[in-house]
């Protein structure tokens, strides 16, 4: 089977095309509204279950491959390794000779041709991994949840500043908008402001 890689940036062009969608697991593409918890009477209750909410975003592959344990970056829905590998490096921004801008331009690249196994490749000018101490993978929701909170693990935000991150950064909204042959994470970045700011309000419970 003929296979060559572009621009090494590890992008495999196969002789027969490969349906994206088939390789990848199902995974949640909507949210509830905050609307959708109001019957929850219990103040706490209610926001262990928007947390419950918020999680599927958090955990989805568009954030969680971003947000990896190891020392390298994740990819698909399957969340495998980042082929090529390409290792951390200490501000998460790769290594000299294989860092993340080496690939990952200002901007989503579409690329051209029916039998690339991926079909594009994510950019965006802040591309890089979260800092360690951000790493979500292999933690459950709870985990995640606490993590959240705590100033010295979340960037030494607040919050209000975490809720300001999420609802606005413009780079977490990238996950909404990852580039052809990619789930864009579920619902939309207002929607998870929202529920981030009811979850907030109602004491930020972790489940």
């Amino acid at each position: 089977m003929r296979k060559a890689v572009l621009a090494g940036c590890g992008v495999v062009l196969f002789a027969a095309p490969i349906a994206f969608a088939q390789m990848q697991p199902a995974v949640p593409r909507d949210l509830q509204p905050v609307a959708s918890f109001s019957a929850i009477s219990d103040p706490s209750e209610r926001s262990r279950a928007l947390f419950g909410e918020i999680a599927k975003v958090v955990t989805h592959p568009r954030c969680m491959n971003c947000h990896p344990a190891g020392d390298q970056p994740l990819q698909g829905n399957d969340q495998h390794p980042h082929n090529p590998p390409i290792p951390r490096g200490e501000a998460g921004l790769g290594v000299a000779g294989a860092s993340c801008s080496s690939c990952h331009t200002e901007r989503n690249f579409t690329l051209v041709g029916g039998g690339a196994t991926y079909k594009s490749i994510p950019g965006h000018p802040r591309w890089q991994l979260a800092p360690i101490e951000m790493a979500w993978e292999g933690k459950t929701i709870r985990q995640i949840c606490e993590q959240l909170k705590d100033p010295a693990r979340n960037g030494g935000r607040t919050l209000a500043l975490l809720h300001e991150h999420i609802a606005h950064d413009d780079l977490v909204a990238w996950g909404w908008d990852p580039g052809v042959g990619r789930d864009s994470a579920p619902g939309n970045q207002k929607q998870l402001g929202e529920l981030t700011q009811a979850w907030i309000d109602t004491g930020a419970m972790c489940p």
